[in-house]
């Protein structure tokens, strides 16, 4: 019995890795946001949001397990809150990015721990994140076991999926920065990146709504 539970385990959680796999693969805010601070400040700084973004998945997870993140899924107006500040901040982020300079090296020379905190506000903003640790995680769990370890087991496993698809984001968009040292060719890309990430804040709003 031990051995055919281990079994059942075992198999639960390599299927929560792959839903995860696939959820990350969704394009969304994370994956166009390490674009493009990696294309164009580089990849320390696409690391450093990595990061950010990983605490931010973590604490979610933890607050998850707590039973607040049900609570915010449950308030209409603490959900639309936090909806419309993620929108709101994803805006802001393209639109720096629009506006920014074009001196890549220079950039790239910045505090990371700006690029941390922006990476970490990006996911506690994130209504979807909460609703993913409230809706999707639960079913992977066994009632008969306890619970609490299986959450963290599973929030950890999460967590690693998700750094691992967004430091492979990271190497991809930090391999054009060589090429984007020209600022013409910078300016254009920045502009581009900085437009996508306009409109997944746009979808992220509506995708949202409820």
């Amino acid at each position: 019995m031990e051995i055919l539970a281990s079994a059942a385990a075992s198999s639960s959680l390599l299927s929560f890795a792959l839903t995860s796999v696939i959820i990350e693969l969704t394009p969304g805010p994370n994956m166009t946001y390490l674009a493009l601070v990696s294309a164009q400040d580089g990849r320390r700084a696409g690391f450093a949001t990595v990061a950010g973004v990983a605490l931010g998945l973590a604490v979610i997870g933890v607050i998850a397990a707590f039973g607040v993140a049900e609570l915010v899924q449950s308030s209409h107006l603490l959900y639309d809150g936090l909806r419309w500040a993620g929108v709101l901040f994803l805006l802001f982020l393209a639109w720096e990015g629009w506006t920014g300079g074009t001196d890549v090296v220079a950039s790239e020379a910045q505090s990371r721990s700006r690029y941390f905190m922006r990476g970490l506000v990006t996911n506690l903003l994130n209504p979807k994140a909460a609703v993913f640790y409230i809706a999707v995680l639960p079913t992977f769990i066994d009632t008969a076991r306890p619970v609490l370890p299986q959450t963290v087991s599973l929030t950890v496993i999460y967590v690693l999926v998700a750094t691992l698809i967004h430091a492979a984001i990271v190497v991809l968009a930090g391999a054009l920065e060589p090429f984007l040292n020209d600022p013409r060719r910078e300016k254009i890309a920045r502009r581009l990146l900085s437009a996508l990430l306009a409109c997944v804040a746009i979808w992220f709003g509506w995708s949202t709504a409820r």
